[in-house]
């Protein structure tokens, strides 16, 4: 194995790119930079022409076979087929590009027995049937070392991109599920699907290169694909009541693809999201006490029906919604005869009427949600419910709102009824005793006296 000769492995590429031109099979790189080569998309270069960074391409590490960046598995394979090498860890590499040019060159200044363990094969064949593969890892210093310069220079690009993005407030987009335009910053964008739309894809300031990252997004979706599962759908209004009533209004979080847009997954060489993750709550179990006497549970808040009003507890809740906008759910509870699971379709077709600022009462839509409660409060109609079958209809078995707290509070208790209503005597009906032989025959009490 040779001594590591990299200092500054990253820098030497650059050095190259400023150095003089080199010449392969009689033809300069300077004859023939003035050729539009690279928008044709040809398999290689002619001539032995030099691929530098920044160019769609990529070579082989020995020949000039040339393949596009996205096809960095048809590379790999044709270096393993033709040349018999092997490059251990691919993914964890962060500039894959860079990282084979810089390969390419320092092969051609010494043998590829002083970087590559020898790996040899069908070792107990005959000699002429044996193959030698060689092996380029970390393990080797230089290699670890160049792996961990474009780590840093790639965190470095990417921090930049990100905080670039931070401060921009040109951004131009469209939500992918309503249509609205979004002028500004792109966190308002972000915000407005995961408020209105339960669609969370992570906070604005973890997430860089966020256009390329809505594009790809928004070209699944124009394929009737589901962003979650990943299956495609005959039409669009299939793919949008699937991921509605499965819940799929996120992405995939198995999906290396998406990797590349989180910060997260830069931070460490070799650790994606998952890992460092992981890491975190390792820490945290390390760490953790005993003693659990100060701890104090936070009771997640539920939402008003009507407006954004929050509250830490269900009563409180309740007691906010008769005063604020005189709907009383216990009272209508008791008096329609609900159990819970019609309970919840009431809620849930409440809230969706809410959303779509229509009244449920008389029909009429609004232009804001504003609007809509101050006509629901001024006509009274937030105590006018439609008719049962209405609201009581299977699709509302379905949240409007992925996280509505609201509906993990509903029982069927009968605890839930007022304190008069607790209070009032409830008649008692005797048999009739009149005939009394008939009655021991027929009475559930006889069988109790038998036993």
């Amino acid at each position: 194995m040779a001594v590591p000769k990299t200092q500054g492995a990253v820098a030497r590429l650059e050095e190259d790119r400023d150095g003089s031109c080199s010449t392969v099979g009689g033809v300069g790189y300077g004859d023939s930079k003035d050729y539009i080569l690279e928008p044709l998309s040809l398999p290689e270069s002619p001539g032995g022409t030099t691929t530098l960074e920044g160019s769609p391409s990529v070579p082989c590490i020995f020949c000039e076979e040339h393949f596009h960046v996205a096809e960095q598995d048809k590379l790999l394979k044709h270096m393993i087929i033709e040349h018999k090498i092997v490059i251990a860890d691919v993914k964890l590499v962060a500039d894959f590009q860079r990282y084979i040019l810089y390969w390419r060159k320092r092969f051609t200044e010494q043998p590829i027995t002083d970087f590559c363990s020898v790996i040899r094969i069908n070792s107990t064949a005959p000699f002429e049937e044996q193959e030698n593969y060689f092996l380029l890892c970390d393990v080797l210093p230089e290699d670890r070392i160049l792996r961990e310069e474009l780590q840093k220079q790639k965190l470095k690009e990417i921090l930049e991109q990100q905080q670039q993005e931070r401060n921009d407030n040109n951004f131009h987009g469209i939500c992918m599920f309503c249509n609205e335009e979004f002028l500004g910053n792109r966190s308002v964008l972000l915000n407005h699907m995961a408020r209105e739309h339960a669609f969370n894809i992570g906070l604005p300031d973890n997430i860089v290169n966020c256009n390329e990252f809505l594009c790809t997004l928004q070209k699944k979706l124009d394929n009737l694909q589901c962003l979650y599962c990943e299956k495609t759908f005959r039409d669009k209004n299939t793919l949008k009541d699937h991921m509605r009533k499965k819940q799929h209004r996120k992405i995939n979080p198995k999906n290396r693809e998406y990797d590349r847009f989180y910060v997260i997954n830069y931070l460490e060489l070799g650790k994606s999201w998952e890992e460092v993750q992981l890491e975190d709550d390792r820490e945290l179990l390390d760490n953790q006490e005993d003693d659990w006497s100060d701890w104090e549970e936070h009771p997640a808040s539920a939402v008003c029906l009507f407006c954004e009003k929050q509250a830490e507890t269900i009563e409180k809740l309740y007691v906010h919604m008769e005063d604020a906008h005189e709907f009383n759910l216990l009272k209508i509870k008791s008096e329609l005869g609900l159990n819970f699971y019609q309970q919840v379709k009431l809620v849930n077709f409440i809230r969706r009427q809410v959303h779509q600022c229509r009244c449920y009462g008389c029909h009429v839509k609004f232009k804001s949600k504003a609007d809509l409660r101050t006509h629901m409060e001024e006509t009274k109609h937030t105590s006018l419910l439609p008719d049962r079958k209405t609201w009581d209809q299977l699709e509302y078995y379905f949240p409007t709102y992925e996280n509505d707290t609201l509906l993990c509070t509903l029982s069927d208790s009968e605890s839930d009824l007022t304190a008069q209503e607790q209070n009032e005597d409830v008649p008692i009906i005797s048999e009739d005793t009149s005939k009394l032989y008939a009655l021991k025959q027929s009475s559930i009490l006889n069988q109790l006296l038998l036993q």
